[in-house]
């Protein structure tokens, strides 16, 4: 591990200090290495690297070929989609998670073409990477 110091002016260190009470961080330190790793994430996803994430869909499944579509639609992807998971909610309903890998480009496209689909009522996808 390396140190270093910040300066910050005191009503924002106050304010930090009561983020990290609310979100149970341990210590300054490690929501610092979380912001900053958060920052390298979304800058490699704007610069098109290679992620890791999820894609959450609900939709109705009485909606005419709303299933073939979404499988089709996924079988374009082979590469990326690594693993599907259903679930039925209710009669109607039901959400299926897709874990993805590959470059941000395509997992985003992969997420757009889903909410395309007529029938589909949320699509929500988190995109990551490890960083160091």
């Amino acid at each position: 591990m390396e140190r270093f110091s910040i300066s910050i002016e005191e009503e924002l260190l106050k304010k930090f200090d009561d983020f990290i009470a609310r979100h149970k961080y341990p210590s300054r330190s490690h929501a610092i290495r979380d912001f900053i790793r958060d920052a390298l994430i979304e800058e490699a996803i704007k610069h098109n690297q290679e992620v890791f994430g999820t894609i959450t869909v609900i939709y109705n499944h009485e909606v005419k070929d709303i299933t073939d579509r979404i499988t089709h639609l996924q079988h374009g992807y082979l590469n990326e989609i690594r693993a599907a998971v259903h679930v039925h909610i209710d009669e109607k309903n039901c959400l299926e998670t897709l874990i993805v890998h590959g470059k941000a480009g395509v997992i985003k496209n992969i997420a757009k073409g889903l909410k395309g689909i007529k029938g589909v009522k949320h699509v929500k996808f988190i995109m990551t990477r490890v960083e160091p």
